[in-house]
């Protein structure tokens, strides 16, 4: 029996599985370079099996990569979803996204090409990744602006590129100067579906020349906010993020069936004058959900118009839901209802809403003049994390117009209830401060437990407020208040509604 080699066993392999059809010696000399080969680069065979195997194991281990790691910096960015019949981008009008060209231009050709797109479904604008800077255009009905991951519109600091607009009506004076006001960097009217969404790009209003302007009193006209859609239906604002607006940052006006979700707002939080997040005004059939706002003034501020104004326009808010936020505000309130609310607001429900590092949690504000009225509001699961003042119904803010307001016009502040209110760090859970003019009639709590910084006696305080608390609250509600078990058995009827016990020394 004759021995074989280790190089001839080698030879045998290969002649099985990859001898092509050469000619003996051609053959030979193939093998004897593969062996060779394999022989002479061992080391370097070995690290490349290596690098293969520990490539494939990790891209099992993180599957939330969507390919091999060593190639996850070569993948191309999210593509955008067609959510529209046609879809367009805005380089196609010839924009430069560097954060120095100006690309009013390319905005306003790209929308003027949507609009014919209307009886067909309309289209999509997509912005990509880049920083889009531009003066204030217009939306168009059925209209899609999709802004990628990256994506930053910049809205021009400079306000001679700034229309300027007619005061609202229902406000009748613009809300810093008389006559007109700046309008919004995104603006929209009298438009039906449109959708503001993206893969969490950004709207930047550049707010801090703005702001500086108004602290020295250098604007002639009052600032405009970051988005504004008016006298519009079906709209819906999502997944992106608005931040540094130079006035109110998202202020739907006098629309209806308006759907606002996971947006996050910023604004920084002191030297940022009247930065609210999400000013709903004469708004119907409205939900606001899953967002974070941390902002400058009211996270959110429901409004119906102000004083003589808004009672002439007689467009009310009504039908609002505000859940699953979290919102900070270390200037004004979470969310209120008013001032502005002359033309009424109703049927309101905010729940699972956390309110952290605040001046004050929940607000209703008005004033003699306002007229109009604030009813069926229902608080629930709310959540106070060092709050100065947690609950708070005030009817003396008294900011007019002009001066042809109507002092007898009093608003009707009704039909309030708080259930499920918790928290810790709060120096005053309630405030609610009434008057002769103005009483808060039937107003309810129940299963509230706010943990106190301040051990003073009054720090549940009421003024000419009327209504009840059921079961056990804490602290120790105001005298105000009728006592009524779990069950719903009164108590205790109070004689002391007209009471007050407002004390602001702390």
């Amino acid at each position: 029996m004759v021995e074989t080699s280790p190089t001839s066993s080698s030879s045998s392999w290969w002649r099985r599985w990859w001898a092509p059809p050469l000619h003996n010696h051609h053959y030979r000399r193939w093998i004897a370079t593969i062996t060779n080969f394999l022989s002479t680069h061992k080391t370097f065979l070995i690290a490349l099996w290596l690098a293969f195997f520990f490539t494939v194991f990790y891209w099992h281990r993180d599957g939330t990569t969507g390919g091999l790691l060593i190639f996850r910096r070569t993948l191309p960015c999210r593509t955008f979803p067609k959510l529209r019949p046609v879809a367009f981008n805005l380089t196609d009008f010839g924009a430069v996204g560097d954060g120095v060209t100006v690309n009013t231009a390319a905005f306003e050709q790209a929308v003027r090409a949507i609009s014919r797109l209307g009886k067909k479904g309309g289209g999509q604008l997509n912005v990509p990744p880049g920083y889009w800077l531009t003066a204030p255009f217009n939306l168009t009905s059925h209209m899609t602006l999709f802004l990628a991951e990256g994506a930053v519109i910049l809205g021009i600091n400079d306000e001679k590129y700034w229309p300027l607009m007619p005061p609202l009506p229902s406000y009748g004076y613009g809300r810093e100067h008389p006559g007109p006001r700046y309008g919004s960097l995104i603006h929209g009217q009298n438009l039906k579906d449109v959708v503001i969404t993206g893969h969490n790009g950004t709207i930047d209003g550049q707010g801090q020349t703005w702001w500086k302007k108004y602290r020295q009193k250098l604007l002639n006209h009052t600032r405009g906010p970051l988005v504004q859609i008016m006298w519009s239906r079906d709209i819906l604002i999502s997944n992106i993020t608005l931040r540094d607006s130079p006035f109110w940052t998202l202020h739907p006006y006098d629309c209806k069936n308006v759907t606002i979700r996971n947006l996050t707002i910023l604004a920084p939080i002191f030297e940022a004058p009247n930065t609210d997040g999400i000013d709903p005004d004469s708004c119907e059939d409205m939900v606001i959900e899953d967002c974070y706002i941390s902002v400058g003034d009211d996270g959110i501020a429901i409004k119906s118009g102000w004083d003589q104004y808004g009672i002439a326009y007689q467009r009310p808010s009504m039908n609002i839901l505000i859940r699953n936020l979290v919102i900070r505000s270390m200037v004004s309130a979470g969310v209120s209802i008013g001032s502005e609310m002359s033309g009424g607001v109703s049927n309101v429900t905010v729940e699972n809403v956390h309110i952290w590092n605040s001046r004050r949690a929940v607000r209703i504000k008005t004033a003699p003049g306002r007229g109009g009225y604030v009813r069926n509001i229902i608080y629930r699961n709310l959540t106070f994390d060092n709050v100065r003042v947690g609950i708070v119904i005030k009817t003396d803010y008294n900011e007019h117009p002009d001066e042809g307001f109507d002092p007898k016009a009093v608003p009707i502040l009704e039909d309030i209830s708080y259930s499920s209110i918790h928290g810790e760090g709060v120096r005053v859970p309630v405030r609610i401060q009434g008057s002769e003019e103005i009483p808060v009639r039937n107003v309810t709590f129940w299963d509230m437990s706010v943990g106190i910084t301040y051990k003073k006696k009054h720090i549940f305080q009421c003024a000419f407020v009327e209504g009840r608390v059921i079961g056990t609250v804490f602290p120790a509600p105001c005298e105000n208040l009728d006592l009524y078990d779990e069950q719903g058995h009164l108590i205790k009827r109070s004689v002391s509604q007209n009471v007050s016990d407002i004390d602001y020394d702390f």
